[in-house]
């Protein structure tokens, strides 16, 4: 399963909703897209000490996923089909869809963005 940034948020905050989707989950990848909006964030923080302690104790148990020429292909493909749809989404999270799409893995998220992308599952939270 792919992390999107607010659920590695949610990770990092406690969220007990979280559980089960992690506890059951074969993998959990961070995309290095997602990893970048979150150091982002937790640059910005008051709490930035505490996240920082927590990502260094998370981070081990999981896969980081960086973009391949692969990963750049299924972009390009999934950025023109949203294009003809009519549905544009963020740039960020076309790459996160691509990584998704790439691996064969959900999305755990709670942006509905990833609801218009084929091939891509979420899983709210």
């Amino acid at each position: 399963m792919i992390l999107d940034t607010n659920a590695l948020s949610a990770c990092a905050d406690g969220l007990p909703a979280l559980r089960k989707s992690l506890q059951t989950a074969d993998r959990l990848v961070v995309p290095s897209v997602v990893l970048g909006e979150f150091y982002f964030g937790v640059r910005q923080s008051r709490r930035r000490s505490r996240y920082e302690a927590w990502l260094r104790q998370f981070l081990p148990y999981t896969e980081i996923a960086t973009v391949t020429s692969a990963t750049a292909d299924a972009y390009a493909d999934i950025r023109l089909e949203l294009k003809q749809a009519g549905s544009p989404i963020s740039p960020n999270d076309v790459w996160i869809a691509a990584l998704a799409r790439q691996h064969g893995l959900a999305v755990l998220s709670n942006d509905g963005d990833f609801d218009v992308v084929s091939g891509v599952r979420r899983i709210a939270f």
